[in-house]
């Protein structure tokens, strides 16, 4: 399987345009996860009618595995505007269970209510452990049970195909 992040980013791009047309969403918040989502909104940032700075969020203090997981070596820093009764459009690299959304969820609301939250990942994994699924998708993969996709950034953002034990 060959992963295309070119196709997929220009996919991303055109759906951001044409959801926030259709649900007639004007100036939204753009978040990026860190760190994956930042450098894919950082990709597709410029497709969004905003005039907003790109926000990011690092949801490590907020994943449900931090106790077995332990600190993240890097853990980011969360720059997010007042977002109440903003839209937000979240960005991630990958969904896979869904666990990570829910966390970056936990957080936005921490910091206030928004009036909506579109969901856009560059690959949907389906493997969901959680009833969270993406508005926007760049392109939705079939892998193996040993199989995940790994991105790799920002500069040059790259993705590969890599195959656990």
């Amino acid at each position: 399987m060959t992963l295309d992040l070119e196709k997929a980013l220009a996919s991303m791009k055109q759906q951001v345009t044409q959801y926030c047309q259709q649900h007639q969403i004007e100036d939204p918040i753009v978040v990026g996860i860190h760190s994956g989502g930042v450098w894919v909104a950082n990709e597709i940032f410029a497709a969004v009618p905003t005039t907003e700075p790109l926000a990011t969020l690092d949801i490590t203090f907020y994943r449900d595995d931090f106790t077995q997981a332990g600190l993240h070596p890097t853990v980011g820093q969360t720059q997010l505007p007042a977002i109440e009764g903003r839209h937000v459009i979240l960005v991630d690299d990958v969904l896979m269970s869904g666990r990570t959304i829910r966390a970056a969820m936990n957080e936005i609301f921490d910091f206030g209510r928004p009036a909506s939250i579109t969901l856009a990942i560059l690959f949907d994994l389906n493997k969901r452990e959680l009833p969270i699924r993406a508005d926007i998708i760049g392109e939705q993969l079939s892998l193996a049970d040993n199989q995940r996709v790994k991105l790799t950034g920002p500069e040059p953002l790259q993705v590969a195909l890599i195959e656990t034990d």
